[in-house]
């Protein structure tokens, strides 16, 4: 039986709100463990992801005022996503291509989770995962 994104995501995702700062996105990252959030619309739509990276790089490093800066300003142009049903190998390319670490994970319009690299290091076999760690690595912006 194929593996889908839905059986091996982390349910449950937690958004930061566009109106949120990065202040407050950087609290709910300490505070849930993790590095990176979906940012959601009024809509509860994905509007983007920011980084524990993002907010070292592109707001510390540059001197911003995290209590003032807004996580919309990390959206982007392009979210890229996963559907909840697409299978294991169908995450891994994704993940490949676009050298991410983490994808949401989409059923219809609604955000149901995350899916992290080692949630798939956890599924896939050894080969496998070594040229997603050597491809995710190697994109640009990951050293």
């Amino acid at each position: 039986m194929t593996t889908t994104a839905r059986e091996i995501m982390t349910p449950g995702a937690e958004c930061a709100s566009v109106y949120d700062t990065v202040s407050d996105a950087a609290r709910k990252m300490r505070d849930l463990g993790v590095g990176a959030l979906p940012i959601c619309g009024d809509d509860n739509r994905l509007a983007g992801m920011i980084t524990d990276r993002d907010i070292v790089l592109k707001c510390v490093a540059e001197g911003m005022d995290t209590t003032e800066m807004r996580v919309a300003d990390y959206a982007g142009d392009e979210v890229v996503t996963i559907g909840a049903d697409d299978s294991l190998d169908e995450v891994l390319a994704t993940m490949t291509k676009a050298g991410v670490r983490r994808l949401p994970v989409i059923d219809g319009r609604d955000l149901v989770g995350m899916v992290s690299q080692a949630d798939i290091a956890r599924n896939l076999p050894d080969d496998k995962v070594g040229d997603l760690v050597a491809a995710i690595s190697s994109a640009p912006g990951n050293d």
